[in-house]
């Protein structure tokens, strides 16, 4: 046996014995003993009728939460931490479409003048961190950026840009290829061709990037601690083994006799 399996098996031996007095000692104090309620976080959550529909070439992390009637198109990332809830109404997201970490997506079951609201997220659009979206409508390519909120009604067309903090009140329409920002969000510039390219380029990068953390988060926690502990073990300081490279080929370090 290798030291990093018997390190792992002896760890292993330590946590299940922890557990197994911690459980002695509850029956031991019989009902007066404390109880911890712990609440298990589901990815997936149905609410009323409706359960959320994932294409299987999606990824969904797994502290992610989508309730309700929420759909995910193949290719999609739904990122750390996000809420998709669809209760009051519904949430599409397109093919090849990344919400990034922490972003909050929700529905509107009308406004005041009784128009259905549900959110629309086209075919590979950009979402950015801790942004918010309600009750809008985002056209294919287009690019939320981080913190950016997007109020009721709403409506961002192909090729559009909501810049990073930005407020975009009710019922406003930002036409393709125009480039938004602000509190209250305005138009600022028009969407030049290099951006353009970077939308599709910046959906297939999340899409690949996807497939890492997809395959990662399939793993066990026995195979995973495992692998990080041999990692650990054998890991080289990759600044350290940059500078040797450097002086093995340096015409000033001396050749041995």
């Amino acid at each position: 046996m290798t030291m990093g399996k018997a390190l792992y098996s002896v760890g292993f031996w330590i946590r299940e014995t922890g557990q197994a007095l911690d459980r002695l000692g509850c029956r031991l104090q019989g009902k007066n003993h404390f109880r911890e309620q712990l609440s298990r976080h589901r990815t997936l959550m149905n609410v009323f009728d409706k359960s959320p529909i994932v294409d299987k070439q999606a990824f969904v992390a797994p502290s992610a939460s989508l309730i309700g009637n929420v759909h995910v198109g193949r290719g999609s990332s739904i990122w750390y931490g996000c809420v998709l809830r669809g209760d009051a109404n519904s949430i599409s997201v397109g093919a090849g479409t990344n919400i990034q970490d922490n972003t909050l997506v929700h529905v509107a079951k009308s406004n005041l003048s009784g128009k259905v609201l549900p959110t629309v997220i086209g075919d590979n659009v950009t979402v950015g961190n801790s942004a918010v979206l309600h009750g809008c409508t985002v056209e294919d390519e287009a690019c939320i950026g981080a913190s950016a909120t997007v109020l009721d009604g709403a409506h961002v067309e192909k090729h559009a840009v909501v810049e990073s903090g930005a407020l975009v009140r009710q019922n406003t329409r930002i036409p393709s290829g125009e480039v938004w920002g602000g509190n209250p969000a305005r138009f600022l510039r028009k969407v030049t061709e290099e951006e353009k390219a970077f939308f599709s380029s910046s959906a297939v990068d999340y899409s690949n990037l996807a497939q890492v953390h997809a395959a990662e988060n399939a793993k066990n926690l026995d195979e995973a601690d495992f692998k990080k502990l041999l990692y650990k073990k054998n890991a080289r300081d990759a600044e350290y083994d940059s500078v040797l490279s450097d002086l093995s080929h340096s015409e000033n370090v001396p050749k041995s006799a």
